[in-house]
């Protein structure tokens, strides 16, 4: 194998876009094991469906304020009343070790990675239309309406920020997306940039 740097992918897209379950496709069917999925911290309250640890690492907002305090975010966004951050260590663990490393964040932060991260490569998961969205929310069955109509509100301002994205997924079937996040990925494991120690090897070669 190639010694090359893992590529970081900031995947986002607002709430309803099926970002989640794409993932899940795209980890089911296509992913090797140089992809890894950065956990998220959150304060917000467990699912029925969530697992500490593997959805996401519950903390009480004194320890998500800690996190903030120590430097130990990458990004850290407040959406919905609720803090939403990404552990730093690991992610620049598996980056280093040549890990291709996903981040599915909440677009306050992605918009944070943006200014801070000059190599990440940044994806929109985006719903065919804002009707499928609010049709998607509604019937998730799992947030009062109120909660509902504060994230379709904030949906709409999000889908503002597309432009600033480097690629843009379309959800209008799970697999057709989780297909070209793939295809996403493969071109930055080609990229000149991310193969910087093979390119130094064979111009040294060349020298000779």
């Amino acid at each position: 194998m190639l010694n090359r740097k893992g590529s970081l992918i900031v995947l986002s897209g607002p709430s309803g876009s099926g970002k989640g379950t794409v993932l899940g496709e795209f980890f089911e069917k296509y992913a090797d094991e140089n992809v890894f999925l950065s956990i998220s911290a959150t304060t917000r309250n467990p699912r029925p469906s969530d697992i500490d640890g593997v959805t996401y690492y519950f903390k009480t907002v004194d320890e998500f304020k800690n996190m903030i305090k120590n430097n130990e975010l990458l990004e850290y966004a407040s959406f919905c009343d609720n803090y939403y951050g990404t552990p730093k260590k690991a992610v620049e663990d598996k980056l280093n070790s040549g890990v291709d490393v996903i981040l599915e964040i909440e677009i306050q932060g992605a918009l944070k990675v943006m200014e801070t991260t000059k190599d990440a490569v940044f994806v929109f998961i985006c719903p065919p239309s804002v009707e499928e969205l609010e049709k998607r929310l509604v019937g998730r069955n799992t947030e009062t309406l109120d909660v509902i109509k504060k994230r379709i509100d904030t949906a709409k301002w999000e889908l503002t920020n597309i432009e600033k994205y480097d690629y843009l997924i379309v959800n209008e079937t799970v697999d057709d997306a989780a297909s070209k996040l793939k295809e996403i990925i493969d071109a930055q494991r080609q990229s000149v940039k991310n193969n910087k120690e093979f390119i130094k090897t064979i111009l040294n070669e060349v020298e000779l």
